[in-house]
């Protein structure tokens, strides 16, 4: 998605080791007008997968699910990244954060996850793919069925894309880096 690419080079921020800062436009300070065309872009690209509900996990992949889920008319619902003591029914995984360099408890609570949901999962960032594996551990715990895979920005060279279609999973992100070598955005040649 060329748009995304454009705000990319232009307001993110490269540091050392891979990391690219997204926070003025999606992850902390949000553009709710490219949020919506990003969100237009997944629905033509999920058309025809009998999606019936989208999925995410809080917090930087709400806003984007929001959108998909406005535009389809679809109901919204995001794995929580601690158990609340009013949770029922619960099911978890685990997920390791590469951010944080740390691994943490997901849940969801089988009220809102059924073996009749067709999935669409929803996030800011592709990596390693680790918050995507944790949503499958759960998709898989409640018999649903992951239908799509969408993400905002894949960081290519980290390998969880790969890995993910080499599985079957349909995925698409609308903006792929190869490569942020000192600190040089270099995207995927499409």
């Amino acid at each position: 998605m060329e748009l995304l690419k454009q705000r990319i080079l232009q307001d993110g921020r490269c540091f050392p080791g891979g990391i690219l800062k997204v926070d003025s436009f999606i992850n902390h300070q949000m553009d709710p007008v490219l949020m919506y065309q990003m969100a237009e872009e997944f629905v033509r690209r999920f058309q025809g997968e009998n999606i019936n509900k989208i999925i995410t996990i809080e917090a930087s992949g709400i806003a984007p699910a929001i959108m998909v889920g406005y535009i389809m008319q679809l109901p919204v619902v995001f794995v929580k990244k601690k158990v609340p003591s009013t949770m029922e029914n619960v099911l978890t995984s685990v997920v390791y954060s590469f951010t944080k360099g740390k691994d943490y408890p997901v849940c969801i609570s089988q009220d809102f996850l059924k073996p009749t949901d067709r999935l669409l999962f929803i996030d800011d960032f592709l990596a390693h793919g680790n918050a995507a594996m944790g949503i499958i551990d759960l998709a898989k715990q409640s018999g649903a069925v992951i239908a799509g895979m969408g993400f905002l920005i894949e960081k290519v060279f980290q390998g969880g894309g790969d890995k993910l279609r080499q599985d079957g999973y349909h995925v698409e992100s609308l903006a792929m880096i190869d490569s942020l070598d000192n600190c040089q955005i270099v995207f995927h040649a499409e």
